[in-house]
């Protein structure tokens, strides 16, 4: 039974309150209009200033290209004096350490999840996942000076001299962690990348490992599965699409990182295999060499042109990310 109320009646039987304009006759399709073709705007906002950043530094760069060709990439020079540049240094410490800062990480970042969401109490887990988050907005340059003063003597005073003892007689391995123990080189700038990608790693893996349905957990623990079966075979691949989604965040946070690598990788233009050695990354040599480079200069078109090959490794990894997320949900 459906009840009407007197005043409703009484404005239904009301002959003039069929004329009567509505105050949203005709405007409601316009906010729509209007609405969509903001947020058209804003979408194509985006592309634009995309392909406004790829266009410049496509531009700025070229002239390099077209004085050196392609030996740009594969060449280690890298002297203003005679006007020879190279990005095969830049490119390898770059990788290198945000591979490192990766496979450090990573691992640390499970561990904290698996302790936050299945281990820690309530009371524990709020208090340490609010100091997470404060080490997540810690400015990057705090942590370059950090590194510089604190974590670098302790790598040439502690760490590094143990894994060269340890790991330096083992073949082929043994290579990476040869030579003199320096503190700023390629190795601590890892480490220092992968305390800064730690925070955002851990709290997205956080947020997705508790979006598992409490269901299928409880049947798990219904057959006799421990606290690490569950996280290892219900949880992460429940969320292992997400999970990779944040591994690639911090990859990419790792590979654009400036400051906190200019103070600890050692800035010098050389390869070598050991991670003890200094390097140089792209980012650190835009950060160290932009300001002498003057305007139409040689070096302000390689400059240009190392932050181009950044924003397509930029581009590799999301499109290797997308991949690698797409080949999972299929």
């Amino acid at each position: 039974m459906t009840f009407v109320s007197d005043q409703t009646l009484a404005v239904s039987a009301d002959p003039s309150f069929e004329k009567r304009p509505s105050i949203f006759a005709g405007g409601g399709q316009t906010i729509d209009h209007v609405f969509r073709a903001g947020l058209i705007a804003s979408g194509a906002l985006v592309l634009v200033v995309l392909g406004a950043i790829l266009f410049q530094l496509f531009i700025g760069g070229w002239p390099i290209i077209a004085a050196d060709g392609l030996s740009f990439f594969t060449s280690s020079d890298w002297n203003p004096v005679t006007d020879r540049y190279g990005a095969v240094v830049m490119l390898y410490g770059t990788v290198v350490t945000a591979v490192i800062a990766v496979v450090i990480g990573v691992p640390v970042s499970f561990g904290i999840t698996f302790f936050l969401t299945e281990v820690a109490p309530v009371g524990a887990r709020r208090t340490i996942g609010t100091a997470i988050q404060l080490l997540a907005a810690v400015p990057s340059i705090i942590f370059g000076m950090w590194g510089f003063f604190v974590v670098a003597p302790l790598m040439a005073e502690w760490v590094e001299p143990v894994l060269g003892a340890v790991l330096g007689p083992i073949p082929v391995l043994g290579i990476l962690f040869s030579g003199a123990p320096m503190g700023t080189g390629v190795l601590t700038a890892g480490l220092i990348l992968a305390l800064m990608i730690v925070p955002f790693m851990s709290a997205m893996f956080v947020e997705i490992i508790e979006s598992v349905p409490p269901v299928l957990k409880e049947a798990a623990y219904g057959v006799g599965s421990t606290t690490s079966e569950v996280f290892r075979h219900i949880s992460m691949p429940y969320g292992r699409t997400a999970l990779v989604g944040g591994m690639m965040l911090g990859l990419g946070r790792a590979l654009g990182e400036t400051m906190a690598v200019t103070f600890v990788i050692g800035n010098a233009n050389r390869i070598k295999a050991s991670l003890f050695a200094p390097g140089a990354s792209i980012a650190s040599t835009i950060a160290n060499e932009f300001p002498e480079a003057g305007p139409g200069s040689l070096k302000l078109n390689a400059l240009l042109e190392l932050g181009f090959a950044l924003f397509v490794i930029s581009f590799l990894v999301l499109a290797l990310a997308r991949w690698l997320v797409r080949s999972r949900l299929d």
